[in-house]
């Protein structure tokens, strides 16, 4: 029979233990309860009356009830309607010492592990503890498929973070102008990936996309690869070549890195945003180009401009709509999203199934600073994926400095005791100077901790985690 049950924790994973012995139900119910959100049935119908309900993350079922009508196990019954119901969900098969071959083929039916009775506790706890995380992993991994596919993104651009969804509105507002676009922020924050994006939203979208890299040019040639040459120009010169603003004609030149052009370039540069006009290097005639710029640097152009590095007058041409990539640590929400999305991503790309990522991988991932941000854990992802031959994406193959910045509980502790830890040592230094800023910032805006997040540039989950990990109280 069903016996009524109170709604699960929501921490607490719900089992279902199918057996017609009273008796073995109630040491399993002990023997679980700890851990788990422990369900009753005695037979096939209360047990898929049980499933029905939606709440079952684990099976636990005697593979010898009585059998049915039509002399069908009802054990096996079981099996196969939890699989029906959901495919996913792991069943844990209960025999007798007799009945192991049995047992192993339920297994290759599907079920996800056997034990024997007389069972042993601490067996049945580890295999249920198991299969519990093996459904979690399932459910969460089924969340992220659909976040990914819901994502708001834009371009190649995936996350939904306030942070990056602020550049993405602004991004598509500006896509569908002519304006000439400033991205700045970190190496790695996706900087071409948003170029090319505000290319493809654009009118000129069916024209080139043109992208130069003005730190990697060399510095006599640059003026060539930009404006092209005529034949006999300089030694080497043998024939006329077009640069890329005549590539780029009626379509976007993105410069990247626009921060490393010499004073004489910017001044050529500053000419054509003001004409649209130039001469190639050695020649007489004046071309026109109908070009849409997007520039990029990691560079503080504004610094570089006081510090007479950079043109002022060139700044102000290229500074008409500014947008500020934010750096990985400034969106924690949208990593799981994109860990995903790179898993997969190197998956198709070295011929290896889709796997699941950990929780404890995901935990690692949000901890880290990611001073090399999207672009490294694009990385990161591909090496778990390649290193990896189970079906799950966990921390083994993290680098150590990952795995060491994870502090332990002790450390933590101390912190909490003493007002941030003992700031003799530089770990300790660092938790009291996280604290005081805190503290700070969430005096300074009245207790409202959304308002002190932003206050101090960080997410506010990640100002919740640190909140927690400080014990810092109203």
């Amino acid at each position: 029979m069903t016996e009524p049950t109170p709604e699960p924790a929501p921490d607490k994973a719900t089992v279902l233990v199918v057996d017609d012995d009273q008796v073995l139900r109630r040491q399993l119910f002990w023997a679980l309860d700890a851990e788990h959100h422990v369900l009753e049935a005695d037979s096939r119908a209360s047990a898929i009356a049980q499933l029905r309900g939606g709440r079952v993350q684990v099976v636990l079922c005697d593979l010898h009830l009585p059998p049915d009508l039509d002399g069908i196990s009802e054990g096996l019954a079981v099996i196969e309607a939890a699989r029906a119901a959901r495919p996913s969900i792991p069943v844990v098969v209960i025999t007798g010492s007799n009945s192991r071959q049995t047992a192993l083929e339920a297994i290759r039916c599907g079920a996800y592990g056997f034990f024997e009775k007389p069972f042993n506790e601490a067996e049945v706890t580890h295999i249920v503890r198991q299969a519990a995380r093996v459904r979690h992993l399932e459910e969460e991994n089924l969340k992220l498929r659909a976040s990914l596919l819901a994502c708001r993104g834009f371009g190649r651009l995936l996350g939904s973070s306030p942070a990056l969804e602020r550049i993405m509105k602004q991004a598509r507002a500006v896509a569908s102008t002519s304006a000439t676009v400033l991205l700045t922020g970190e190496n790695g924050t996706g900087k071409e990936m948003l170029a090319r994006a505000v290319h493809e939203e654009s009118p000129r979208a069916d024209e080139p996309f043109v992208a130069v890299s003005c730190a990697a040019l060399p510095e006599d040639l640059i003026e060539s690869e930009l404006f092209g040459h005529e034949k006999g120009a300089f030694t080497g010169a043998t024939q006329a070549k077009m640069g890329r603003f005549e590539l780029a004609d009626g379509g976007t030149l993105f410069l990247d890195e626009i921060g490393e052009l010499s004073q004489a370039v910017q001044v050529k540069l500053l000419r054509v945003l003001q004409e649209r006009a130039f001469e190639r290097l050695g020649g007489t005639k004046t071309l026109n180009v109908d070009i849409r710029l997007v520039a990029a640097s990691n560079r503080d152009l504004e610094q570089e401009v006081e510090e007479g590095r950079f043109r002022r007058d060139l700044f102000y041409r290229l500074n008409v709509v500014p947008l500020q990539l934010p750096a990985l640590r400034e969106r924690r929400e949208d990593l799981p999203i994109l860990a995903a999305h790179f898993a997969a991503k190197a998956a198709d790309k070295h011929a290896r199934p889709p796997a699941a990522l950990d929780p404890e991988l995901i935990e690692a991932l949000q901890e880290y600073d990611w001073p090399g941000n999207v672009r490294e854990l694009e990385n990161l992802m591909e090496r778990l994926v390649v290193l990896t031959t189970g079906s799950r994406l966990g921390t083994e193959f993290l680098p150590e400095k990952m795995l060491h910045i994870r502090r332990p509980a002790a450390a933590t502790a101390a912190a909490s005791d003493n007002g941030g830890g003992d700031e003799t040592t530089l770990e300790g230094a660092m938790l009291a100077l996280k604290r005081r800023l805190l503290i700070s910032a969430m005096q300074a805006e009245g207790g409202n901790k959304a308002a002190a997040a932003k206050r101090l540039g960080i997410s506010r989950s990640y100002f919740h985690r640190l909140i927690g990990e400080l014990n810092i109280t109203a």
